[in-house]
C-alpha cells in the first residue's frame, strides 16, 4: 500500500489551531465523520452534516486529494454555465474541519463524498490523523431503511466498540452481510488500531427513505450528543422545526392516499407495537411478530443502494 500521507494535506492555520485547543483539551477531541454517497437513508447525516456547517464556526484542518480518490464520471460534480462561459465549478471537498459547538468547546468533523478507490490506504490515512489531532473517540452516523412506522419513535442501532455510550438500544438482528462503505471500513480499522468508536445508524421507514426525514436526524443527534457532551442547540431546533413540518406533510400525503398505503402503516404499527410490548416482557417470542431476517436486511441495503444509482 502507498504511503497514506500522499492522501491528505494539513492546512497550516487550522493544524495550529487543533493544537491550541489539544492544550487545553487534555481528554482528546471528538471527530464525527459521515461521507455522502453510502447508504443514508431519510439523508440522516447529511442533514446532521449541513446543519453543524451551516450554523457553527468551522475552519479546515486537512483536505483529502478527491482528484485520486473520486470517480468523477460515476459522481459528475456541477459546473454553472452562464451565457457564453463557465462561471462556477463544485468541487466535491472531502475535508476534516474544526468546529465550536454552543459552548465554544472544539471537535473536528470529516466529511465530503465517499471516495470510491483506495479504500484502504484512506482508513490509513484517518488513523493517521485521528492520532495526530488526538481523537478520543469517533462517531459515524446515516439511516437505514427499516419496516417501522413513521407514527412510532425512531429506532437506533448503535455499533462500534462503545455502544455503552447509547444505552436502551440493541440490534434487531444477530448477523447480517451488507454491501461494504469506507465509512464502515475505517470505523473497522480504528477498532483494530484499538481506538474508541461509536456509530450510531437510524432507522428509516422504508417508504420515506429516499427523502429528507428530519425526525431521524434528530433522533441520532440526540444520541451523539447525549454520548459525547456537545453541546449542539442551533443544530438541534432547526432539525426540531423540519421534523415536525415533514410529519405534518407525511400524514397529509396519507390520509389522502390509496387504501394500500394506509394498510400498509397500519399493518407496520402493529408489528411495531407487538415486538415493542415482547420485547418489555423479555421475550421477544412472546407474539408473533415479523422481525427481518439478515438476508432480507441485506437486499433492502441492495436494493435502495440500487435505486439511488439509478438516480446519478
Amino acid at each position: 500500500m502507498l504511503d497514506p500521507q500522499g492522501l491528505y494535506a494539513w492546512e497550516p492555520k487550522g493544524l495550529a489551531v487543533v493544537d491550541m485547543a489539544l492544550a487545553q483539551e487534555s481528554a482528546g477531541l471528538v471527530m464525527l465523520y459521515h461521507f455522502d454517497g453510502y447508504i443514508d437513508a431519510g439523508e440522516t447525516g447529511d442533514q446532521i452534516v449541513d446543519r453543524v456547517l451551516d450554523s457553527l464556526p468551522h475552519q479546515v484542518v486537512a483536505r483529502f486529494d478527491h482528484d485520486r480518490l473520486v470517480d468523477y464520471r460515476a459522481r459528475r460534480p456541477l459546473l454553472t454555465f452562464r451565457r457564453d462561459r463557465w462561471t462556477d465549478y463544485d468541487v466535491p471537498a472531502l475535508e476534516v474541519r474544526l468546529v465550536q459547538d454552543a459552548t465554544g468547546a472544539p471537535f473536528l468533523l470529516l466529511s465530503g463524498p465517499e471516495p470510491d478507490v483506495e479504500w484502504e490506504r484512506f482508513a490509513a490515512a484517518v488513523k493517521e490523523i485521528v492520532e495526530r489531532l488526538g481523537v478520543r473517540l469517533a462517531v459515524n452516523f446515516h439511516g437505514i431503511p427499516m419496516g417501522v412506522p413513521h407514527t412510532r419513535p425512531v429506532g437506533l442501532t448503535p455499533h462500534g466498540n462503545r455502544t455503552d455510550l447509547v444505552p436502551g438500544h440493541r440490534s434487531p438482528f444477530d448477523e447480517a452481510q451488507v454491501p461494504g462503505s469506507a465509512e464502515s471500513l475505517v470505523e473497522y480499522r480504528l477498532m483494530e488500531a484499538g481506538r474508541d468508536v461509536l456509530g450510531v445508524a437510524a432507522h428509516v421507514p422504508h417508504y420515506i427513505a429516499r427523502s429528507p426525514y428530519p425526525d431521524a436526524a434528530l433522533t441520532v443527534l440526540e444520541a451523539i450528543t447525549a454520548a459525547t457532551g456537545l453541546v449542539l442547540p442551533s443544530v438541534a431546533h432547526g432539525l426540531r422545526t423540519e421534523a415536525h413540518r415533514t410529519q405534518t406533510e407525511i400524514d397529509r400525503q396519507i390520509q389522502e392516499g390509496d387504501e394500500e398505503l394506509v394498510s400498509l402503516v397500519q399493518g407496520l404499527e402493529h408489528q411495531y407495537d407487538a415486538a415493542a410490548g415482547a420485547e418489555s416482557r423479555g421475550n421477544m417470542l412472546a407474539e408473533p411478530t415479523d422481525i427481518p431476517s439478515a438476508d432480507e436486511i441485506g437486499l433492502e441495503f441492495e436494493k435502495f443502494l440500487a435505486e439511488r444509482e439509478g438516480d446519478a
